[in-house]
C-alpha cells in the first residue's frame, strides 16, 4: 500500500473497508439502504487508483440514471480518481456504437429516437389502427420491455396472446402496430434507447475486432444498483466482460422497483452462482436514519428474500440519547377524505417550517403522479414552497436557461473579484435578490431558481474562476445535475430512489394506491412492499403515513394499505377506529 492510498481506506467503517480493499474481483456488495454504497465504491476505485492496482483510463463505473453518474463522477474527482468514467449503461453503449458503426457498417451511426410517441403514432396511422395517447403509451413500455428483456416477436407473440394487448387494441392490431413502428424507424435509420443496447452487443458479439478492442480498453467495472439491471444489460456487461473476471457489483434486493421496465434482483441474488469464488460484502449499518425508521423498515422486510437486516449506526444511537425529540416514533394518520389528508399534512409541514425546518429537508412522497396536484395545491395553500420533482426538470426551466446563458457570457472575460461577486452581479441584472418575494407563486418560484444557482457558489472549491463556475454550470445542464432549491419537494416513490430528506410524509397509504389496485399476484405486491421500503428509508429524522378514507369523488371507502396494518405503528383496530371516528366528524 502506498502512503497515498492508506487515507483513503481511513474513514471506512469494518464492512465498507473491506469492499474498498477487495480491489480482484468477481465481488459482489450487498447494501441495504443508507449504509453508504456509494462511499464504499467510489472509495474502492479511489484506492485501487492511488496503490496502483487500477489505471483509471481502464476502469468503468456504470449506473443507471444520468444523474447518479455525475455524483460518482463529482464523488471519484474528489478522491483523486476523476480520469474514472462514470457512465449510464446506455451512455456507454452509445458511445462504443458511435465509434464502431462507421467502421463495422460504415457512414455515421443512425439517428437516437428519444421519444416513441410520435413516431408510434404515425406507426398508428399506417397501420390504420385507432389509439388513444394512454394506450401508445403502454404500447411504447412494451416494445421497451420486450427489448430488454431479450425476447425475439415468436416469444413475445406468445406472451401476448396469453395475457392480452394494452387499451382497446386486439393483439393483432397491437402487433401490427408494433412492426409498422420498427419498420417506419427502420426507413428512417433511427434507432430507439433500447436498439442502442442490442447493436452493441450484436457488434461485439459478431466482430471479433470489436470485442478485442472493448476488452482492451476497459478492464475494470463497476455496476451500481445492480438490482435494476435488466437481461439486456447484463448480456452487455457479460460482452464487456469477455473471459475476465474483474467485476464488482453493488445493490440491495430490496430495493428492486422496477421490474415493470424489465429489472431482474436474480442477477444480484444469483451472483456467487454465476461467479464462482466471488466475495461477498454485506453492508448493513445504516448511517441515514433514526433507529425508530430503521425498526420499520426492517419489519415491512423481515423473511423477504435477499432482504438486508439494518441497523442503525452508533451516531445516530448518541443523536437519540442527547436530543430524543429528534427521533420520534413514525406516526399513522388517518383521514376522512383525500382532500383533508393533503391539507393536515401541509400544516403539519408549515408548523414545521415555522419550527426553522429547513423546506428542503422535507418531502411529501406518493404513489402516483395523479396525487400530486392536490398536494401541490394544499402546500400552496399554506404558503409552503414547494417543487414537483419530475414535473419540469430544473435546466429545462426559463429563467434557469437565462442564468446560464448569462454567466456563460459574463465569464468569458477574465476577471478580478471573488466568485460570488461576479456570479451575484449577473444573477442581479437577470431580476435576483438577495432577499425572497412575499409568498407563493410564479414570482417566487423564479426567485428560487436563480438562489438555487447562486448557492452553488457555497459549495465550489476556494479556487474556483468564475470560468470554470459556468463551465461546470452547463456541465450540470448536460447531466441534469440539479442544485438543491428551498422548497419541499412532492416526489413519486420511484422518482424518490436515490433522494433523502430529514422528514418524510407517505401519503395515500390505503388499499387501491399502495398496493395500487392493479398489482396482482404474490410478485406484484412484494414490488409494491418494495416501493414502501424504499419511500420509509428516503426519511432520515421524522417519518409519518397516512391515509385517507375517500379518494376525491369516488364512491365507497377504502381500508388502509395491508402494508400499514402489518407494520402495526398503531393496531389496525386503532386504525380502523380513528377512520370511522375522523368519517363521524366528517
Amino acid at each position: 500500500m502506498t502512503a497515498s492510498a492508506d487515507p483513503l481506506l481511513a474513514g471506512l467503517d469494518e464492512a465498507q473497508r473491506v469492499a474498498a480493499e477487495s480491489l480482484s474481483g468477481p465481488v459482489c456488495i450487498l447494501a441495504g439502504a443508507g449504509t453508504g454504497k456509494t462511499r464504499a465504491i467510489t472509495h474502492r476505485i479511489a484506492y485501487g487508483v492511488a496503490s496502483g492496482s487500477y489505471d483509471p483510463a481502464r476502469v468503468m463505473a456504470i449506473t443507471f440514471t444520468a444523474r447518479a453518474a455525475a455524483e460518482l463522477r463529482s464523488r471519484l474527482h474528489v478522491l483523486g480518481a476523476g480520469r474514472v468514467p462514470a457512465r449510464t449503461f446506455h451512455a456507454a453503449a452509445l458511445a462504443q456504437l458511435n465509434h464502431f458503426w462507421p467502421i463495422v457498417v460504415g457512414g455515421s451511426a443512425p439517428q437516437i429516437l428519444d421519444f416513441k410517441g410520435r413516431l408510434l403514432g404515425q406507426a398508428a396511422e399506417r397501420a390504420k389502427v385507432r389509439v388513444d395517447t394512454a394506450t401508445l403509451r403502454d404500447v411504447a413500455a412494451e416494445i421497451e420491455w420486450r427489448k430488454v428483456s431479450l425476447l425475439g416477436m415468436p416469444e413475445y407473440e406468445a406472451r401476448v396472446t396469453s395475457r392480452g394487448a394494452p387499451g382497446d387494441l386486439t393483439v393483432e392490431q397491437h402487433l401490427d402496430l408494433i412492426a409498422a413502428y420498427e419498420s417506419l424507424k427502420d426507413e428512417r435509420r433511427m434507432l430507439d434507447f433500447e436498439d442502442v443496447l442490442l447493436a452493441t452487443a450484436g457488434m461485439i458479439e459478431s466482430e471479433p475486432a470489436v470485442a478485442m478492442q472493448v476488452r482492451e480498453q476497459y478492464r475494470h467495472f463497476v455496476v451500481d444498483e445492480y438490482q435494476d439491471v435488466s437481461p439486456a444489460q447484463e448480456h452487455l456487461l457479460e460482452l464487456w466482460l469477455g473471459d475476465r473476471r474483474d467485476l464488482c457489483v453493488v445493490g440491495d434486493a430490496s430495493q428492486t422497483i422496477y421490474t415493470f421496465a424489465g429489472a431482474s434482483a436474480g442477477f444480484l441474488l444469483g451472483f456467487e452462482r454465476r461467479h464462482p469464488g466471488a466475495a461477498v460484502v454485506r453492508l448493513e449499518r445504516n448511517y441515514r436514519s433514526s433507529e425508530p425508521i430503521v425498526a420499520l423498515a426492517n419489519r415491512l422486510m423481515r423473511g423477504r428474500e435477499g432482504a438486508l437486516r439494518l441497523e442503525a449506526a452508533p451516531e445516530a444511537d448518541a443523536v437519540r440519547e442527547r436530543a430524543a425529540e429528534r427521533m420520534p416514533e413514525p406516526t399513522a394518520t388517518a383521514y376522512p377524505d383525500e382532500l383533508a389528508e393533503a391539507r393536515g399534512v401541509a400544516a403539519a409541514i408549515r408548523a414545521r417550517i415555522d419550527a426553522g425546518v429547513k423546506p428542503e429537508s422535507i418531502a411529501v412522497l406518493v404513489r402516483v403522479n395523479s396525487q400530486t396536484g392536490i398536494h401541490e395545491q394544499a402546500l400552496a395553500e399554506a404558503s409552503v414552497p414547494v417543487r414537483v420533482r419530475g414535473a419540469q426538470r430544473f435546466f429545462d426551466r426559463p429563467e434557469v436557461k437565462e442564468a446560464v446563458h448569462a454567466l456563460r457570457a459574463a465569464a468569458v472575460a477574465p476577471v478580478d473579484e471573488p466568485l460570488f461577486k461576479s456570479v451575484s452581479d449577473v444573477l442581479r441584472g437577470i431580476g435576483w435578490s438577495a432577499q425572497p418575494p412575499e409568498g407563493p407563486g410564479a414570482v417566487r418560484g423564479r426567485w428560487e431558481s436563480l438562489n438555487a444557482i447562486a448557492r452553488l457558489v457555497d459549495d465550489a472549491p476556494p479556487d474556483t474562476s468564475f470560468r470554470r463556475f459556468a463551465d461546470d454550470l452547463r456541465t450540470r445542464a448536460e447531466t441534469h445535475h440539479e442544485p438543491t432549491v428551498e422548497s419541499v419537494t412532492i416526489a413519486t416513490l420511484h422518482s424518490a430512489k436515490g433522494l433523502e430528506w430529514d422528514e418524510v410524509h407517505l401519503v395515500g397509504l390505503s388499499e387501491g394506491l399502495l398496493p395500487i389496485a392493479y398489482a396482482k399476484g404474490l410478485d406484484a405486491i412484494d414490488e409494491e412492499r418494495r416501493l414502501l421500503y424504499v419511500g420509509i428509508t428516503r426519511a432520515r429524522r421524522r417519518l409519518s403515513l397516512s391515509w385517507a378514507a375517500r379518494l376525491g369523488g369516488q364512491r365507497g371507502e377504502r381500508e388502509p394499505s395491508r402494508f400499514l396494518r402489518e407494520l402495526d405503528i398503531r393496531t389496525p383496530d386503532a386504525l380502523r377506529s380513528a377512520g370511522s371516528a375522523a368519517r363521524r366528524g366528517r
